[in-house]
């Protein structure tokens, strides 16, 4: 069965039981993807709130929509940050759109000290921008009601920070001597026995850093481990950087669960 194509709109747009849907989202639906009445559609916030539509008329480059349900989307868990070391030429790119694709919830570039490339002034701030339009393209493509967070370039100091605050964290490091396959993950919350109402879980948040071509250096593999981080290795090849979170996430999701 064909799913409905997805479009972004603010979420204060998503309140009533009619859109217009316009702009660039609207003129890429009428013009390019030439959706007639009738035609199903959905959209997003990007942050959970999706609207099941259905074309009412075509205005031009815009097309008007009515609601047929409003849902709140769940936010998955457990949540899965990639920490992606900067990869050289245009394999960041690809490295975003692959893990948008299978489900990683958010990914922080990190500057390691072997990463050929750097994000330093306007170089930085192009760079950061093609990551989140690749993340925005990539998750539209992939009929994603929570699209992940692209953060700013970090320091190792950060990454140590956040591998600390994670329930799983993870390091990719090819002479770790325990297999990411045999990764044993956090059991999700227990469930209220009080009878009452019972809030939502906190999302169990697994922090996956993948190093750079040149790998990571010793003093940031002892910065990590000093943090809680905990190496695995993929299995017996050496993945590229732009491949190897996104294979190792697919990993995380099929043993967390989110695949199921």
């Amino acid at each position: 069965m064909t799913t409905a194509p997805v479009f972004h709109v603010p979420r204060e747009r998503l309140n009533g039981p009619a859109v217009r849907l316009d702009g660039p989202e609207g003129r890429h639906a009428a013009l390019v993807r030439r959706l007639q009445v009738g035609e199903r559609l959905d959209l997003t916030d990007g942050a959970g709130l999706l609207a099941q539509c259905v074309v009412l008329r075509s205005a031009g480059q815009a097309l008007d929509l009515e609601v047929l349900e409003l849902l709140h989307v769940a936010a998955p868990d457990p949540r899965i940050t990639v920490v992606q070391a900067l990869p050289k030429s245009d394999r960041g790119e690809t490295a975003v759109e692959t893990m948008t694709e299978i489900g990683v919830d958010a990914i922080v570039p990190w500057s390691a000290a072997r990463s050929i490339t750097q994000w330093r002034g306007d170089r930085g701030a192009k760079s950061l921008a093609k990551w989140r339009s690749t993340a925005a393209e990539a998750s539209k493509q992939a009929r994603r009601a929570w699209w992940p967070e692209i953060d700013e370039v970090a320091s190792t100091a950060k990454v140590a920070k956040l591998l600390a605050s994670a329930a799983a964290p993870v390091l990719l490091h090819e002479s770790a001597e325990q297999s990411l396959a045999d990764l044993t993950l956090p059991p999700p919350p227990a469930a209220s026995s009080s009878g009452g109402v019972e809030a939502a879980p906190t999302a169990r948040e697994i922090v996956l850093v993948v190093g750079p071509e040149g790998g990571i250096s010793p003093e940031e593999l002892h910065a990590f481990t000093e943090a809680g981080g905990l190496p695995y290795r993929m299995g017996p090849t050496v993945l590229r950087t732009s491949t190897a979170g996104t294979a190792a996430a697919a990993v995380l999701l099929a043993r967390s669960g989110r695949w199921n």
